[in-house]
């Protein structure tokens, strides 16, 4: 019998292939560029650079888009993701150290891979995974000081919306997002605490930043959305990425939004939905996933010109042993936006759908209140 040194599972596929640490304190590499903000014991949380003991152009090591784009595996992304070292302090989310704090931004907002030597307390240890919304981090260290070796590449509209103290936040995402700023370089810029009102501004937890910036982005789009036309048929997108299989079912109606996910290993279900009116409160059940799911939604809609019901199915089927974050399900959710399959009735739509699910229809059908609700209003309509 095999036991993981990680997390304790008995021949454990997740950690399998991940290489021991260093045993170093000093190391020198190329971050891809990339931070992470932690959430345990807020406001007093772990902050720190991730880079690897290599130079080059690292910025896959840290891109969802690139690993969808070129279809990595699940061993590939955890290997990258493995040469990755969390230097890290800990500090209160409003007072960070000044030396570190202005290295610490600067990598937040470059866009290009950045020469840093880092000198730490004790050698890398493995660490437990802090949260299946973003990607594995597997070796953290006690950072003593860091050092830039070259100079960081700054996009101007990124410096500009940083020095501008007088611009609230979500303006400046939007902001950053039209001027083709990638999401997750504008995640790192908001986790840094950069963006903002000067008074309000601090340390975002990852997570949060994650789940802020795809929630901002849609709900704008989503005051434009509300005032189109209604499509006039049914429509069913799809993809598949390293295990998790998407199906998207458009209804001709009104805009309301529902996530339903159900997991083939243990057969646990999450679900959350909206009503035309957007809701107020966090997405608890699918959490991160939703608001990435909305995006890719939104962004679709607002290409045809068009509103719709939107029920999304996710079948977590066995091959998706390991988190890659919420970033892969961005990727898979806009990638199924392309040739829409359209059927004149709902029952073809949800027969289509049935042909590529692994278990029957009805597991999420029969729970989902969106079409719980838009059956009972097609009956209504009959009356008038």
């Amino acid at each position: 019998m095999s036991l993981c040194k990680i997390c304790g599972q008995e021949n454990c596929k997740q950690h399998s292939f991940l290489l021991p640490g260093t045993k170093k304190t000093e190391f020198s590499g190329s971050s891809p560029p990339e931070i992470f903000v932690g959430r345990w014991n807020y406001p007093e949380v772990y902050t720190g650079i991730l880079s690897p003991e290599t130079y080059g152009k690292n910025e896959i090591m840290s891109s969802p888009k690139s690993w969808y784009k070129n279809k990595l595996s699940i061993e590939k992304i955890m290997q990258l993701r493995n040469q990755l070292i969390y230097s890290r302090k800990q500090s209160n989310i409003k007072k960070q150290e000044s030396k570190f704090k202005q290295i610490f931004n600067e990598i937040a907002m470059a866009h290009k891979s950045v020469a840093t030597q880092f000198f730490l307390k004790k050698p890398t240890s493995f660490t437990k995974h802090p949260d299946t919304r973003v990607p594995l981090i597997a070796k953290t260290a006690p950072l003593q000081k860091a050092r830039l070796e070259e100079n960081t590449k700054i996009k101007k509209k990124v410096d500009y919306l940083v020095n501008d103290t007088d611009i609230k936040s979500a303006p400046a995402i939007l902001e950053l997002h039209k001027s083709k700023i990638q999401i997750s370089n504008i995640i790192k810029i908001l986790s840094a605490g950069l963006l903002g009102l000067k008074k309000n501004r601090k340390l975002v937890p990852t997570r949060w930043s994650i789940t802020a910036t795809d929630d901002t982005i849609s709900k704008d789009k989503l005051k434009k959305i509300k005032l189109m036309p209604e499509i006039f048929e049914y429509q069913v997108f799809h993809s598949t990425y390293l295990g998790n299989h998407y199906e998207f079912l458009l209804l001709p109606d009104k805009y309301s939004f529902e996530v339903l996910e159900i997991s083939l290993n243990k057969f646990q279900i999450w679900q959350d939905y909206e009503t035309f009116f957007s809701r107020k409160k966090y997405a608890d059940n699918v959490t991160g996933a939703y608001y990435a799911n909305r995006l890719a939604l939104t962004e679709y809609l607002e290409k045809v010109k068009r509103q719709a019901s939107c029920l999304v199915i996710r079948e977590i089927r066995p091959e998706y042993y390991a988190p890659c974050g919420v970033g892969i399900l961005r990727e898979a959710s806009r990638a199924a936006f392309k040739n829409p399959e359209k059927f004149p009735t709902l029952q073809e739509a949800l027969q289509k759908i049935q042909s590529r699910l692994k278990i029957h229809i009805d597991n999420f059908t029969k729970r989902s209140w969106l079409l719980n609700n838009y059956k009972k209003q097609t009956r209504l309509n009959q009356f008038f």
